[in-house]
């Protein structure tokens, strides 16, 4: 007779102890089998023969962690007992040990940096996912648009460039179908490298596939996407869940075949006339690449492009725009969506819009909605998103929050960089993150980046400002390409000179960005900048001559004056 007494991790009632009971009850060779709810413990009595992974197997698969507790008297050291000696007395999921058990609900950059930090921290941690490893970015976000954008931009050049008068252009033949499969390819090894290689390899993550909801502040319930729920007890939680697009409430709109950026990057044919609704990133990054790709693409902005930023951020890209044939229709709303015959018929103020395909492009909401957060006792904006304090604390005290599904900027190398610090605040340390020096980039061609303030930022801030704008005409890198669309501006402190904010429209915008806040986040003032070696014929020297032009006439200055 073996008799043995287990501990038991992830019960929240009398129920679950029953569970657990049943579990063993159908394990070969277990006589009998009592499960305590208040006391966490499993006495099982069973023939000398039993197999021990099966004992264990019975109660995870019931959604619950395990470990051997202690012998019970009068019992002899049996298979179970040798069988854990060979696997290393070896700790299971959800056991009850000495390391801080995190749990982590989704698996993209918020998830991915969290839990790995929780890892090195020393935890154990249980990360949960509904649909496919990775989250937004690898799969559905920023991998497969920026090869679609890559593409386009390859297939825009062999149209036209600026050396055409000795370049002989040719128009491209799109074969979107071999694109899509070189685009598809790369994300799924991406996804194998940076997500679901690392969670196979990493025995202190287990990896739970199903839909996690709050039971309480310490406890979670897992619907398996395979059938039957998990219960998750924890120390600390955090949430990265993540933002899924949003749907303008467009009358008609809903009863439409219409893309949302999810269905755009996956189409395998590209469109005669494509509709835009929406102005900001993703609307304009896909339109561009949809017109260079093949399409007639028309853009609905309800206001104008990029109207919360700078004005001069959404004229330039206008007129970019416009000047490869794209349509901007700014202040131009749809007030009723229908398709019929195959067509998008759009009811506007100008008229009526026709397209083969309408892609909604409007921002993302935060994916909160069946979480049970208020069983947790976490707060939600009037968005849904998780109200969080600068170390991603929640209102609730061990759940935190991180990315997307927060009111933090919505990109995944913010979600990453919160993700880390939510880690070492739930492992007892104490960190913050400072967004104040963000690099932001929009990668249209010109592309777009911002750090720090705006002019009309700065005075919302209470800030006196000096501020100057270079044109890319002054640029020597910008002459030697045959391209001096757009221009950097620099917005300065009043008096002290200090550098307190840069907005470009420029090609490689984003490769000038990263210089711009590592001067903001170092305090350098203008002429700081301006005094700085910059290697001649870059883009990033735009940065040095936009600072000097604080001081100077730089149209007076040799090509490379210092």
């Amino acid at each position: 007779m073996s008799n043995r007494v287990l501990h038991i991790t992830g019960m929240t009632c009398n129920s679950c102890a029953s569970h657990v009971e049943k579990a063993l009850l159908t394990v070969p060779g277990v006589l009998k089998a009592e499960v305590s709810y208040p006391d966490a413990r499993a006495r099982v009595s069973g023939e000398p023969a039993l197999d021990p992974t099966l004992l264990f197997s019975a109660v995870e698969a019931a959604g619950y962690g395990v470990s051997l507790e202690k012998a019970l008297p009068g019992g002899k050291e049996g298979l179970l007992d040798k069988a854990l000696g060979w696997l290393g007395g070896g700790a299971r999921v959800g056991e009850s040990d000495s390391r801080l058990h995190v749990a982590v609900i989704g698996s993209g950059g918020a998830a991915m940096a969290a839990a790995l930090k929780a890892v090195e921290q020393g935890a154990q941690v249980t990360l949960i996912e509904r649909g496919t490893i990775g989250g937004t970015c690898v799969n559905v976000g920023c991998v497969p648009s920026k090869i679609m954008i890559r593409a386009a931009h390859i297939a825009h050049l062999r149209r036209e460039s600026p050396f055409d008068g000795g370049i002989h252009a040719t128009p491209p033949v799109i074969l979107r179908e071999r694109l899509l499969a070189q685009q598809q390819a790369r994300v799924d090894e991406l996804r194998h490298a940076k997500y679901e290689g690392i969670l196979d390899g990493n025995p202190a993550i287990t990896v739970l596939h199903g839909e996690a909801r709050f039971q309480d502040g310490r406890s979670l319930v897992v619907r398996l996407n395979e059938g039957g729920e998990r219960a998750v007890a924890f120390d600390r939680c955090l949430i990265a869940t993540g933002a899924s697009p949003a749907l303008p409430p467009i009358p008609g709109l809903k009863d439409t075949p219409y893309w949302t950026s999810t269905e755009a990057l996956v189409s395998d044919t590209i469109p005669a006339r494509l509709a835009v609704i929406g102005s900001s990133v993703v609307a304009v990054e896909l339109a561009q690449a949809f017109a260079r790709l093949g399409s007639q693409v028309t853009i609905l902005a309800r206001s104008s492009l990029f109207f919360r930023e700078d004005p001069a951020i959404g004229e330039a890209l206008t007129a970019a725009f416009r000047a490869e044939g794209i349509e901007v229709l700014d202040h131009t709303q749809a007030s009723q969506v229908a398709h019929a015959g195959g067509e998008f018929v759009l009811t506007t103020g100008r008229g009526e819009l026709r397209a083969d395909k309408l892609l909604i492009a409007t921002g993302r909401s935060p994916n909160t909605r069946g979480l049970a957060l208020e069983s947790a006792g976490v707060a939600v904006n009037a968005q849904g998103a998780v109200v969080i304090d600068r170390g991603m604390r929640t209102s609730s005290p061990h759940v935190y929050a991180a990315g997307d599904c927060t009111d933090q900027p919505q990109f995944v190398y913010v979600a990453a960089a919160a993700g880390t610090r939510a880690a070492i605040n739930m492992t007892g340390g104490d960190a913050a993150l400072d967004l104040t020096a963000m690099p932001a980039v929009v990668f249209t061609d010109p592309q777009v980046a911002t750090v720090g303030y705006s002019e009309e930022q700065a005075r919302c801030a209470g800030i006196e400002t000096d501020s100057r704008t270079l044109t890319l005409d002054n640029v020597p890198r910008a002459l030697a390409n045959f391209d001096t669309r757009g221009f950097i501006k620099l917005v300065a402190e009043a008096g002290s000179g200090r550098l307190l904010g840069v907005q470009a429209v420029t090609p490689e915008a984003g490769e000038i960005i990263q210089t711009a806040a590592i001067a903001i986040r170092a305090r350098m003032t203008v002429q700081d900048l301006a005094d700085q070696l910059f290697p001649y014929l870059t883009m990033v020297e735009g940065l040095k001559l936009a600072a000097q032009t604080f001081s100077k006439d730089v149209k007076q200055l040799s090509c490379c004056a210092g």
